[in-house]
């Protein structure tokens, strides 16, 4: 598998990510600005800061962004995402923006998270639809997602819909107490919805084999994908040492 270009900006996230990653593979890293070799693999983090631009010219690329369980504490507020620590773990992904949660991987690594997964429920009153950053909505073409998708529920349910985006000032934890299932484009929140007991739902094509929204009404959780999940996200530890790469590159 070809050692990517390491491709960071001047945002901390992106060159702490960068620079870890760079380490653990022992790769070449590149700032954004002088980048030109697009048949080139690459890595970075993020979509923001044009590295969403340079991900759309590469053929092949390695994207690290959040995990899926376990994150790395944030904070929400006047539109803007800060990071507290970078204690958590991040997700890298080969071509794509989150995995599939395709694989048949074991448990080992879901244990070490100590997760408290919850039974399915059996009853809620509302469907959460899970907006998309605008971000989001501009890589995908879903600037009317929350319209499409609410049409799209209303087909094969009529439970109240209530539309969350993590601005909101009701946090989805408590949102979660009275939910039927979670809908999204493509958020990690809906594996925290799973985590909790309730069936999660996604409109990306990729991620259309984890349930599809034509049977919201007979919910289930395949509690199977949590192995896979675990096996795509890495502390920065890991990164730093080449776990996370010798993996990936023996996997992929």
């Amino acid at each position: 598998m070809e050692k990517p270009i390491v491709i960071y900006t001047d945002h901390i996230m992106n060159k702490t990510l960068c620079y870890n990653f760079a380490k653990g593979s022992n790769a070449l890293m590149c700032h954004i600005k002088d980048f030109k070799e697009y048949e080139k693999t690459i890595a970075t983090y993020g979509v923001l800061r044009g590295t969403y631009e340079i991900i759309r010219k590469v053929k092949n690329f390695y994207y690290m962004d959040h995990g899926y369980f376990n994150q790395s504490s944030r904070k929400f507020e006047n539109k803007r995402t800060n990071v507290l620590d970078m204690n958590g773990y991040f997700r890298i992904v080969y071509n794509d923006f989150i995995h599939n949660g395709d694989g048949n991987y074991p448990d080992d690594r879901l244990n070490e998270l100590d997760l408290n997964f919850v039974e399915q429920r059996k009853s809620g009153d509302e469907i959460i639809l899970s907006e998309p950053s605008d971000a989001m909505k501009k890589i995908y073409n879903a600037y009317n997602w929350v319209e499409e998708t609410k049409k799209l529920v209303k087909k094969y349910s009529d439970r109240k819909i209530i539309v969350h985006n993590k601005f909101s000032k009701i946090p989805l934890d408590k949102l979660l107490d009275h939910a039927w299932s979670f809908v999204s484009l493509q958020s990690t929140a809906g594996f925290k919805a799973m985590l909790n007991g309730i069936p999660a739902y996604f409109t990306l094509s990729s991620l259309k084999n984890i349930n599809r929204i034509e049977e919201i009404e007979n919910p289930k959780i395949n509690y199977k994908i949590f192995n896979n999940l675990a096996y795509g996200q890495w502390t920065l530890k890991e990164i730093e040492s080449g776990e996370a790469w010798d993996f990936m590159k023996n996997n992929m």
